[in-house]
């Protein structure tokens, strides 16, 4: 899920957010301020009902942000890469950008945000208990009341072991150490959270035939999200597995042909970009050294008339905001990084940082096919 805004950084952690959220955002502070807050407390103006309910749903979203910071923190501090929070139509996802190295990794990054609902929950059930013995029994006990189910349900719902819900992670995490396979645990989860969509679906058709109103269909989506990324989990897990113990040397693409950056973009079109099949040019300074990567899409984006007087340098991607590996990397550590880059490209640089290779979406789909063909794959010795 990409993100639509970013908000910035918290303890570290890019925060940003999807236009879908507009949606959820809409649906509960409509629910709150025009349906469940007025029939609880009646008499009240409309703005106190606005109010309690823009309150509420922007509590409810900071309340998925600790949720998913807390997985974000976690992963972090167990040396897994994190590229970011995104929140959107269905809450809250932590993008990480590797796997966890062994089961009790995996089960504390998978447990720690539905326990940080509970807290949450535990904590606003406090607060609604205190208020009411101070006898504030209206629009604010409302909200503090109604903070305190939304983040129970949230962690009993999360809890839930199928994939990939955390309750699903927790699942794989203890078949993994049961059995010591994580392909197999993951493959396990996967299947669960296929089965528990397909219930979701199914209760929500007949929610809608038996009960007019549009509770079903959202119980139709959400299974339908579950399905569908339980699936890719489960395809994940499976590739994973099949490149297990294939390095980015195996596949990369050796030599590469790279540009000046010193170069006009029209230089760069009418010396490489006709004079090669390429896509993409990693672009380096004079004395050879890797200065960030240029793709026919950033040639794009520069307006015809402006190519004689806009130089590479200006246009490509800079270093620091490009996907880089060693020639060492496991492929497996790379999947994650590149189909979230925008370039779908990795320099592969050495340990002198010098560049020795350039690794894309397409070099993976080709060892992915030679692992399903039982080949021995191709190797590239520098």
């Amino acid at each position: 899920m990409k993100e639509t805004l970013r908000l910035g950084h918290i303890a570290g952690v890019r925060v940003g957010v999807n236009w879908t959220v507009l949606v959820i955002f809409t649906l509960i502070f409509v629910g709150l301020a025009a349906g469940q807050f007025p029939m609880t407390y009646e008499g009240r103006p409309t703005w106190a009902y606005a109010v309690a309910g823009g309150i509420a749903a922007v509590l409810f979203f900071l309340s998925l942000l600790a949720h998913e910071l807390a997985h974000a923190i976690v992963a972090r501090r167990n040396g897994i890469e994190v590229e970011g929070i995104v929140l959107w139509l269905f809450g809250g996802v932590a993008k990480l950008l590797g796997e966890a190295e062994d089961p009790a990794t995996d089960l504390r990054v998978a447990g720690v945000g539905p326990l940080v609902s509970l807290v949450l929950a535990a904590g606003f059930g406090a607060l609604a208990l205190a208020f009411s013995g101070l006898g504030l029994t209206g629009l604010p006990l409302a909200v503090v009341g109604w903070l305190a189910v939304i983040n129970a349900v949230l962690a009993v719902f999360n809890l839930v072991p199928a994939a990939p819900l955390d309750g699903g992670r927790v699942l794989r995490a203890l078949i993994w150490r049961r059995t010591g396979d994580r392909t197999r645990a993951a493959v396990a989860a996967s299947r669960a959270g296929r089965t528990f969509g397909i219930l979701l679906v199914a209760l929500g058709l007949a929610e809608i035939i038996l009960v007019p109103g549009f509770g079903g269909l959202w119980f139709m989506l959400i299974g339908w999200f579950i399905m569908a990324a339980a699936g890719a989990e489960e395809q994940h897990a499976q590739v994973t597995s099949r490149l297990g113990g294939v390095l980015v040397r195996d596949v990369m693409s050796h030599p590469v042909v790279t540009v000046p950056e010193h170069l006009s973009v029209a230089e760069l079109v009418e010396q490489y970009v006709w004079a090669s099949r390429h896509s993409s040019f990693p672009v380096v300074d004079g004395d050879g050294a890797p200065r960030g990567l240029i793709t026919l899409g950033h040639i794009r984006e520069v307006p015809a008339e402006q190519r004689h007087t806009t130089s590479v340098r200006a246009t490509a991607r800079p270093l620091d905001e490009v996907v880089t590996v060693t020639p060492a990397t496991p492929l497996t550590e790379v999947l994650a990084p590149l189909s979230s880059s925008g370039e779908r490209r990795a320099l592969v640089l050495d340990e002198h940082d010098r560049l020795v290779g350039l690794v894309s979406t397409t070099d993976l789909t080709r060892a992915i096919e030679l692992s399903e063909l039982g080949r021995p794959h191709e190797r590239t010795h520098l």
